[in-house]
Formats: structure tokens, C-alpha cells, sequence
């Protein structure tokens, strides 16, 4: 099999006009990473897998547009062992030590799967844990996202600070309130507050500014 393609190092300088046309077709939904969903889509829902798009992608599709250089995707264990089965080696490499990151064969992009009965964050067992995918989906667009309150929820129970800084961003994008805590775990009420106090802080000292 031909090599992997690798992306450009992280670490590599841009060019201001490189950033800026990469972020034009990012948000024209015409880069690379678009274009690994949309095969990841096609192949999964050809091979009946059940599943829902996570992480940044879920983000731009609840309204929150920023970048991303990934797809996550959430898949139950049956799922994942005929992903590895029917796609791995075809069109999907492992990632060295990561037994749940793949390199899309075409382009480099990162595939990362998160199983249903796992635990977000850290991985240690906690209240929260990825659910069963064909139970949270929804469409959007012809793709299958986690729905808003799953999104957050996730967001919320991986504590860290990046999350939440999502969570904040999707309160203000969908104008959330202190009812939406109902749609999520109790054990994650406060830290929902913290979130919605923190969008409202930063809204004063716009309007402040």
C-alpha cells in the first residue's frame, strides 16, 4: 500500500495568507477534513454502522463555526470492531500507540473514535459516558451530529478548559439560560452555570468596553 500522506508539521510557520485561504475553504466546507467526513459518512452509513459526528465538526453544525484539523466520531463497540474490520488497512491507517486514531489513507486526516461505555476526558470512570450513537443523532445537513444537549454534555463531563470555553460559545450562539441545565446530568448543573456565568461576564465587559 502507498504511504499515508502526512500533514504539515504543527509546528511549521504559516503564512498569513496560507491561514487565511486554509480557513476560507474550511468554512466552505472544501478542505481536507470536510472531505474525510463526508467518506467517513458514506462508508458508514453504506455499511449500516450507526453513528454520530462529535467534536469540532459537531460544533460548526450547531452553529458554533470554527476550525478544526480532525473528525471525531462516536460509534458503539459493535461499530468499531466492523469499522477496524471492513475500513482499516483499506482506507484507514492506526495511528502508532493510538488504538482509537486513524490517518485517512487520502489525506492525512485524523480520525479519532470514541466509543459508546467509554468515559470522555481523561478516560477514568465518571457519571457521564459516551452514549449509544443511534440514540442521540440527529440530521443535519445529510450527516448524523450529536444533538446540542449531548454535545454540551460531553463537553462539560471531559473538565477541561477547552470545553468548556466550547460550552460557553454554544450558550451564546443558541442564547441558553439556566432551563437548559434540565437537559443535562445533575452532576453537571454547576459547572453548566459556571459556563453560562462566564458567557454573561464576557458579555458585560463587551458592552463595558
Amino acid at each position: 500500500m502507498p504511504p499515508v500522506p502526512r500533514q504539515k508539521p504543527s509546528g511549521r510557520p504559516q503564512s498569513v495568507t496560507e491561514g487565511l485561504r486554509q480557513m476560507e475553504a474550511f468554512f466552505q466546507g472544501k478542505d481536507q477534513v470536510h472531505k474525510t467526513l463526508r467518506r467517513l459518512v458514506k462508508q458508514l452509513e453504506k455499511a449500516e454502522i450507526h453513528y454520530a459526528i462529535l467534536g469540532g465538526m459537531a460544533l460548526n453544525a450547531h452553529g458554533y463555526r470554527r476550525a478544526t484539523k480532525d473528525v471525531d466520531v462516536l460509534l458503539d463497540p459493535e461499530g468499531f470492531a466492523e469499522f477496524k474490520k471492513r475500513f482499516v488497512g483499506k482506507h484507514y491507517e492506526q495511528v502508532d500507540k493510538r488504538p482509537r486514531q486513524f490517518a485517512d489513507r487520502k489525506n492525512g486526516v485524523v480520525l479519532e473514535v470514541l466509543v459508546a461505555g467509554l468515559f470522555p476526558g481523561s478516560g477514568k470512570p465518571g457519571p457521564i459516558a459516551f452514549p449509544d450513537p443511534g440514540q442521540v443523532s440527529e440530521l443535519i445537513e445529510e450527516v448524523c451530529y450529536v444533538k446540542l444537549a449531548v454535545l454540551i454534555q460531553l463537553k462539560l463531563a471531559a473538565r477541561r478548559w477547552r470545553d468548556w470555553a466550547d460550552v460557553v460559545e454554544l450558550i451564546r450562539q443558541h442564547e441558553l439560560d439556566e432551563s437548559f441545565q434540565e437537559k443535562l446530568h445533575a452532576s453537571l448543573h454547576d459547572d453548566y452555570i459556571e459556563c453560562l456565568e462566564e458567557k454573561r461576564g464576557e458579555d458585560r465587559y463587551m458592552t463595558l468596553g
